[in-house]
């Protein structure tokens, strides 16, 4: 490389230090002010460092020098030599450089805010996007370990081989998972691609009998919403994740029971952790007045406001909530409580009043993180303070740690006592 390009360079950076990535590369760095927001590299400079006829600006970290200390800096030098040199393997420095980058976030304390690989980045899209090519089962470990299916999905390919829910998985296409405690790790061996088979072997513990299934992996649309019509021509609606297609979805929903001659409607919440903003914000709008919705406001004092239009539901509304309802699940039950739309029944939401955005990497990875606190119409932040149902009803102690879809719909109270609000509010 021709040295002159280098010649009286003045590369702009944020500080007039070079992090270890130089110095541990090329020795101590001499450098020169001429700004204290520049550093300029001489040719002497490059004479005296072989290295330096590779250096790249684009490789550079850089940093605020009033914002970092140079210790910090020099201690991170001194960690990586000591890692390179002593560690009992030899060391992938961009493995190495992932996991830092991986802690920069973990850093900042936030359980929101994550840095995703490319692997848990295509994961959580498929989350978000309610699809995903797989067999069409959800499932879960059981107390000993073992991945056991807790439910088929309607018309999958695991449902069309007969796997049923309760199955353990013992083996995927012939290599034994009763070991592997991750069940992340596990599903990933039966995801693949769409229109090829996995062999799935499954304990049935009903029969005590191993049975194999060779299953055709499909794209499977996770159903994150479904309704009926209840006694007293009352609709139910379970909304299980707020998914980037949900708004649709439940207006499909909520037409089709409007049709079947609904009086009133119960919206089931309950261990829905949240999901995109947008879409529960045009579901709260079907339902409400016209009004504020939600607002947030960053960490500059920049507010954003949702508003629903003219257009509300003209009939008798109860959301079900628990502890485990959250985020975009209280914007939405936020929201029916402070326009004295409906009623909210069961216990105290989970308490997450922050907003996220997720950034795309170039290389597929990415990065989700949290830019806002979010307001209900009365101006309550309920971080960590979370919303107090109207009714308060706890499920009997027995189900204490079940999810709800395994509660009997029998032993439903706090469906019982939505569906009696709703009843004599029709009658």
């Amino acid at each position: 490389m021709d040295k002159s390009i280098f010649r009286n360079r003045i590369l702009p950076v944020f500080s007039a230090v070079i992090i270890s990535a130089i110095i541990t590369s090329f020795g101590f760095l001499t450098w020169h002010y001429s700004n204290p927001n520049y550093i300029i590299l001489s040719e002497e400079d490059i004479a005296k460092h072989e290295g330096l006829k590779k250096f790249n600006p684009k490789y550079a970290i850089t940093f605020d020098k009033n914002d970092v200390d140079y210790e910090n800096i020099n201690k991170y030098s001194e960690i990586r030599n000591i890692l390179n040199t002593y560690f009992y393997k030899e060391v992938d420095a961009n493995q190495m450089l992932e996991g830092a980058i991986a802690g920069m976030a973990d850093s900042l304390s936030d359980p929101y805010t994550v840095y995703y690989t490319k692997e848990q980045m295509k994961e959580f899209n498929e989350k978000a996007h309610g699809s995903y090519v797989g067999i069409g089962v959800s499932v879960a470990m059981d107390n000993t370990g073992i991945l056991t299916v807790m439910e088929t999905f309607e018309g999958s390919p695991a449902g069309d081989v007969g796997i049923m829910m309760g199955d353990k998985i013992i083996a995927v296409d012939g290599e034994d998972v009763t070991n592997i405690r991750d069940d992340k790790i596990i599903v990933s061996m039966i995801k693949g691609k769409e229109n090829t088979k996995v062999k799935i072997t499954v304990l049935r513990p009903a029969q005590g009998t191993y049975l194999d299934f060779d299953v055709m992996r499909k794209e499977i649309k996770v159903i994150n919403l479904n309704s009926e019509i209840l006694q007293e021509n009352i609709g139910y609606i379970k909304i299980t994740m707020f998914d980037s297609e949900i708004a649709k979805d439940f207006g499909t929903h909520l037409n089709d029971l409007i049709k079947g001659g609904i009086k009133g409607l119960i919206i089931d919440l309950r261990d829905n952790p949240g999901g995109d903003y947008s879409e529960v914000s045009a579901i709260a709008d079907r339902l409400l007045p016209e009004g504020l919705i939600v607002y947030t406001e960053d960490r500059m004092g920049n507010r954003e406001e949702k508003r629903s239009d003219p257009q509300e539901l003209d009939m008798p509304i109860a959301i079900l909530v628990n502890e485990y309802s959250a985020s975009a699940s209280e914007v939405l039950s936020g929201a029916v409580k402070d326009h004295n739309k409906g009623k909210l029944i069961g216990t105290r939401t989970f308490g997450k009043g922050l907003v996220q955005a997720v950034i795309d990497l170039k290389d597929g990875s990415g990065v989700k993180l949290t830019v806002a606190r979010y307001f209900t119409p009365s101006g309550e932040c309920i971080h960590e303070k979370g919303i107090e149902p109207d009714i308060a009803v706890e499920l009997d102690e027995k189900y204490q740690g079940y999810a709800i879809s395994q509660v009997p719909r029998e032993d439903d109270i706090q469906l019982d006592k939505a569906i009696e609000v709703i009843a004599e509010q029709i009658n």
